[in-house]
């Protein structure tokens, strides 16, 4: 059941302490992490969550600065968490605290605009680091997944530049893998002839030759992961 604790809904952020939810399944790591955060005098948890359902009704009643968010929930994931706080509480910065430096995920997080991306390995004093960041505004990535998460960022520029569909995407990063038409719709459970059109309609939108160019492209600029 969530918890809310001292000095709820009516504080103003910039009159006292960065006021952060925690939210994750496992009592023990929401212990730990409070107990991190508040050995520092301008962080104070004013509520916790296990699940997603909690976690957004936790939120609406004390309207913290920063939810902490573990990726893998009960009732979901912290990326629905993050989608559900973007339309209900936008002042809520949503950092997810992850088990789980997946590429897939770390993409997902992106999509759903969270303020950051942090591994739960990551040392005390840098987690307390990043939760100040998130409160002020600024993007928590940790330093182990920054690469990936800026390769997942231009990838993802990319795609939307060329309005390129998630079907589209995913049709590249099967091809970049080396799968030939007939094996791309087997594994999407598509006819030939749709695959052959989506990848015509790729082609005309990156002004690319052919499947080398195509294979090129998509590895230089991160679209080789299958979503």
């Amino acid at each position: 059941m969530g918890q809310v604790f001292n000095g709820s809904a009516g504080s103003v952020r910039d009159q006292g302490p960065l006021r952060v939810l925690l939210v994750d399944d496992h009592e023990v790591q929401r212990i730990g992490t409070r107990q991190v955060l508040e050995t520092t005098d301008d962080i104070v948890v004013v509520g916790e969550a296990g699940d997603g359902g909690e976690a957004v009704a936790v939120a609406r009643a004390v309207r913290p600065d920063v939810a902490l968010v573990d990726i893998r929930l009960p009732d979901g994931s912290g990326i629905d968490v993050a989608r559900e706080l973007a339309v209900r509480q936008r002042a809520t910065r949503v950092v997810i605290l992850s088990a789980y430096d997946d590429d897939n995920l770390l993409r997902s997080a992106q999509d759903a605009g969270v303020a950051g991306y942090l591994l739960k390995t990551m040392p005390r004093q840098d987690l307390i680091g990043a939760v100040r960041a998130a409160g002020r505004g600024d993007k928590a990535i940790d330093p182990a997944v920054a690469e990936r998460w800026d390769d997942a960022r231009r990838s993802r520029d990319v795609a939307d530049e060329a309005h390129l569909t998630r079907r589209e995407r995913q049709i590249i990063a099967l091809v970049a893998e080396g799968l030939s038409n007939r094996s791309v719709a087997a594994h999407l459970g598509l006819s030939f002839r749709t695959v052959e059109g989506h990848l015509n309609h790729v082609f005309a939108k990156l002004g690319l030759e052919g499947r080398t160019e195509l294979v090129r492209f998509a590895l230089t600029n991160g679209l080789s992961t299958p979503l």
